[in-house]
């Protein structure tokens, strides 16, 4: 792809300078892109949901940032929102890993193809698995939605870079068995390394998710029973 001017203009949504949490096992930044096209209810930045043009001099002040931690930091997190949503955002990864960082990506797989062009940039993905072939659509307010996520695990699947696999757990969309069976399902996949979270329901896009669970978290039992099943299990 060739170069869009004097740089990407990617609408940048907000930086996290340090975290420990978004790369496992790596310092890195978090680079907030806006825009997404899904509706999912528990959704904590519903302010990163509405699609913008973005500007190139928004990017230039990450690069500005960026240049002020070579040797600080290891790694940059692409966030959101759903980044590979950009069209730009394949020339900001590349600047970025020409400044000597490694590659984080944050997606929910909506855009199989796009994906696909950036993987040969990526070291490493944290892909949302938002549900199965029943719920996804409904969890996600968006059609067509399983394919899609299909499409992209089974590239990062195949594809040499670091992949964990995570869902968010609202009781309004899970039962524990629903939760059981997509964990298996992914397991069978060959996933490796997954992470269950327990959604908050502070700032929820939708006002009937953040009402408190009637139920008590059944994240920590499930998970004792789940990991056997791949390498590691995490509950966040």
């Amino acid at each position: 792809m060739a170069d869009i001017g004097p740089g990407p203009a990617l609408p940048v949504a907000g930086l996290t300078p340090l975290t420990t949490l978004d790369y496992p096992g790596y310092l890195a930044c978090v680079v907030f892109v806006q825009g997404c096209p899904l509706r999912c209810g528990y959704c904590h930045n519903p302010h990163m949901i509405p699609p913008r043009r973005g500007h190139v001099r928004e990017w230039l002040e990450v690069e500005s940032f960026l240049d002020t931690r070579r040797g600080l930091l290891e790694a940059v997190v692409f966030s959101g929102g759903e980044p590979p949503r950009h069209p730009h955002l394949p020339l900001a990864v590349r600047r970025a890993r020409e400044r000597g960082f490694g590659i984080g990506l944050h997606t929910a797989g909506s855009y199989p193809r796009r994906l696909a062009t950036l993987i040969p940039e990526l070291d490493w993905v944290g892909l949302d698995v938002k549900g199965d072939a029943n719920q996804i659509d409904r969890i996600t307010g968006r059609s067509r939605q399983w394919r899609q996520q299909c499409d992209s695990l089974d590239q990062l699947l195949a594809a040499d870079l670091a992949l964990e696999c995570r869902t968010t757990v609202h009781w309004r969309d899970f039962d524990e068995d629903a939760l059981e069976r997509l964990a298996r399902w992914l397991a069978a996949k060959g996933v490796r390394h997954y992470a269950l979270q327990w959604a908050r329901p502070q700032q929820c896009l939708s006002p009937s998710y953040q009402q408190p669970s009637p139920i008590a978290n059944p994240l920590p039992d499930l998970a004792d029973r789940l990991r056997p099943l791949f390498e590691t299990l995490s509950v966040r």
